[in-house]
């Protein structure tokens, strides 16, 4: 109070300068004196004059000293420690801010419709369709499969060597660019004598990219999800054909497209239901991925998309394998070539250790936080993954060349270089 009240005191007290300058007029007229103008020395005050700007500055000085002295040593830490602190933790980690306060500001989407799913071998297929309450057809539906292809040349094996005995027409996109406008080699031209065992079964496109950076990835990947559309026309779809739309790491087990190719009266558009998992099936995430889904072709109606269209879901239906790769480069280009490269906040995140630390702890690339509605949610799958030790109902090609891709199986997280 007392430091207030001297602060204020000084605040008022008009700075000694103003009365020094104003003395000879302000002065005379106080004590009834007049001017001696002949007297008065006009180069010593140009020299005073001068100063004056010195002077000001001196007061703005002390009236900010005046002002400083009424504040107490919380207050300083306030300003010059709390606050700047602040700022650069909202810089650092406002992103992070913002998906954990998410379950504030954004409702939970509207719940599936989930349907159960039944599956075993030895059950035939008139009685596997009637237990999802659709008849059986006198023959199969044509299945074509359709990719937008970057860089995930062992996924897309595993992929098609689960799918190949039952599609009809395996159709592919490459473009030279990434969605966020970075040059890229065409990786499956390069690689397709690995792809042979398609054979006709294929059709292959390219795109070119717009080679601009800057550019919102979103809509150069919904761009090249157009010219999937025109691709599908060129490989002879019609109706009633079925259509998979998945990313080519969203991988529907064989059982469940031979269940949707035979049966009749299944939804026009279903989603599956895939489990989760992230750089291998070591890291089960949950059961929660949902945008690959499968169409019954309409000419005219059936659009290419890769977000919620119908609240129809399949339970249980394939595997969803997120940044799965077999060496640190192919991390590191899908971190800066993806949708979502604005998470890549510092160049840190690129470095090949750090990544491979990363992948054995099962944490996350971005260091981001869980995106979920739900606090409950959220802050059940905050910190690494847990390891998951289970091999079981996982693709039969993957099982069957395990020495091969053993790197996307439990117990071997350690990438190659290069």
């Amino acid at each position: 109070m007392e430091a207030a009240t001297a602060a204020a005191t000084c605040c008022r007290r008009p700075p000694k300068f103003i009365s020094w300058i104003f003395w000879p007029l302000g002065g005379a007229e106080a004590q009834n004196q007049t001017l001696d103008l002949p007297r008065f020395n006009f180069a010593s005050s140009y020299s005073q004059l001068g100063q004056f700007d010195q002077f000001e500055e001196s007061g703005r000085l002390t009236r900010i000293r005046c002002m400083m002295r009424g504040l107490d040593v919380k207050t300083y830490i306030f300003l010059f420690a709390v606050i700047p602190m602040f700022v650069l933790g909202a810089y650092l980690h406002g992103q992070k801010i913002s998906y954990f306060l998410r379950p504030l500001w954004e409702k939970p989407p509207k719940p599936f419709h989930e349907i159960p799913h039944y599956y075993n071998e030895n059950v035939t297929m008139e009685n596997l369709c009637k237990l999802h309450g659709w008849a059986v057809r006198e023959y199969p539906r044509r299945v074509f499969d359709a990719v937008l292809f970057s860089n995930e040349v062992d996924l897309l094996t595993v992929r098609w060597k689960e799918l190949y005995p039952y599609i009809t027409q395996f159709v592919l996109l490459e473009s030279n660019s990434t969605f966020s406008g970075l040059p890229k080699p065409l990786v499956f031209s390069a690689n397709r004598e690995q792809f042979k065992f398609v054979g006709p079964r294929l059709t292959y496109g390219t795109i070119p990219g717009p080679f601009k950076k800057g550019e919102n990835p979103f809509v150069e990947e919904a761009y090249q999800r157009v010219a999937l559309d025109q691709l599908l026309r060129i490989a002879d779809i019609t109706d009633d054909d079925l259509l998979i739309m998945s990313d080519v790491d969203e991988i529907p087990s064989r059982h469940t497209i031979n269940l949707l190719r035979w049966c009749d009266e299944i939804p026009q558009v279903l989603h599956l239901q895939l489990k989760s998992y992230i750089y291998s099936f070591e890291f089960h995430v949950d059961n929660n991925s949902w945008r690959a889904s499968v169409h019954r072709y309409q000419t005219g109606g059936t659009r290419y998309a890769h977000y919620r269209q119908t609240d129809d879901l399949l339970a249980d239906a394939g595997w969803h394998c997120s940044f799965c790769f077999r060496h640190i480069s192919e991390f590191t280009f899908k971190m800066k070539a993806y949708s979502h490269n604005d998470r890549v906040k510092f160049s840190h995140y690129l470095d090949p250790k750090r990544i491979q630390h990363v992948i054995c702890q099962g944490a996350d690339l971005f260091d981001m936080i869980p995106e979920e509605y739900t606090f409950r949610e959220l802050i059940g799958k905050m910190g690494p993954v847990p390891h998951s030790y289970s091999a079981v109902h996982l693709p039969a090609y993957l099982l069957e060349n395990a020495e091969q891709y053993k790197f996307l199986l439990p117990g071997n997280c350690i990438r190659e270089s290069g």
